[in-house]
C-alpha cells in the first residue's frame, strides 16, 4: 500500500481521465470549426489559432462541461467569455498579420488574447481586475504563448507606452470609442469595439484609420459587458 493511500490503480484512472478530457476538447474543437466554416469563416491562420485553444482553459471547473457550446458564459469577478463565434468574427474583422502590434482593452478570461497571441507578432493586453491578470497570465503561460502581455490598469487609458497599435480590440462595451485608444491607434491601422447603452442591444463598430481620418462600420447586433473606467479596488 503506498503511504499516501492511493491504490495502484489511482495513477491509471487519472491518465485515462485526462485522455477522455483531451478527446473531448478534440471533438468540442472539431464541431466548433465546422460551424465556424459554415458561416463563412475562411482564414486559415485563424482557424489553426481556435484549433489550438482548448476553451475549457479559461473557465471555471464548474462552468468546463459548457465549453464546446457557442454561447457567453460567466467567468470571474462578475465578468463573461464571450462565445467562440464572436471571438471569431472580431479577429476575423481585424485581419491580423503576423507582423502587427495588437492592444486588447478588457483581458477577460485571456481566451481572446491567447487567439490573438497566436496571430499577431505583439500583443499587450489591459484588464482592471487583478484576479483576471493572473488567472489570464497562469492560462497563457500553460499554452506556452509568449507574444502576449498582460497589464493591470484602465483600459479607457490604452497603453500609450507600447503605441501606436496596428490592431486594436476592445471587449467591452462603451457610449462612444475613447479617443485616447484612436490616437494610439496606427496610421492603416483597425479597431473593432461594441458601441451602445449598458444593458441594450450595441453596434459592433469596426473602425479603420487612414490619412489621419477615421471610417466606421457597423458589423452586427451584440450585447456586452459595460466598459469601466479604473483599476478595481478590491478584485
Amino acid at each position: 500500500m503506498s503511504d499516501n493511500g492511493e491504490g495502484p490503480d489511482d495513477g491509471e484512472d487519472m491518465r485515462n481521465a485526462a485522455e477522455r478530457q483531451a478527446e473531448a476538447d478534440r471533438e468540442a474543437t472539431a464541431a466548433l470549426i465546422l460551424r465556424l466554416r459554415s458561416q463563412g469563416i475562411r482564414n486559415t491562420r485563424l482557424l489553426s489559432a481556435i484549433e489550438r485553444v482548448p476553451r475549457r482553459l479559461f473557465l471555471s471547473a464548474a462552468m468546463q462541461r459548457h465549453s464546446g457550446e457557442d454561447t457567453a458564459l460567466p467567468i470571474e469577478c462578475g465578468q463573461t467569455i464571450s462565445q467562440p463565434s464572436l471571438v471569431v468574427r472580431m479577429t476575423d474583422a481585424l485581419d491580423i498579420g503576423p507582423a502587427h502590434k495588437v492592444l486588447e482593452v478588457g483581458t477577460g478570461s485571456g481566451f481572446q488574447a491567447a487567439i490573438l497571441g497566436l496571430m499577431a507578432g505583439e500583443v499587450h493586453s489591459i484588464e482592471r481586475y487583478r484576479t483576471l491578470v493572473d488567472l489570464a497570465r497562469e492560462r497563457l503561460a500553460s499554452l506556452r504563448i509568449t507574444s502576449v502581455r498582460v497589464h493591470h490598469g484602465d483600459g479607457l487609458e490604452g497603453l500609450s507606452e507600447h503605441a501606436p497599435y496596428d490592431r486594436i480590440i476592445v471587449t467591452a462595451a462603451g457610449p462612444e470609442i475613447p479617443k485616447v485608444l484612436l490616437d494610439q491607434l496606427a496610421e492603416g491601422g483597425k479597431l473593432i469595439m461594441p458601441r451602445g447603452p449598458k444593458g441594450s442591444v450595441q453596434e459592433l463598430v469596426l473602425v479603420e484609420k487612414q490619412g489621419g481620418r477615421v471610417s466606421e462600420k457597423v458589423l452586427a447586433e451584440v450585447r456586452f459587458v459595460p466598459l469601466v473606467e479604473g483599476t478595481a479596488s478590491r478584485l
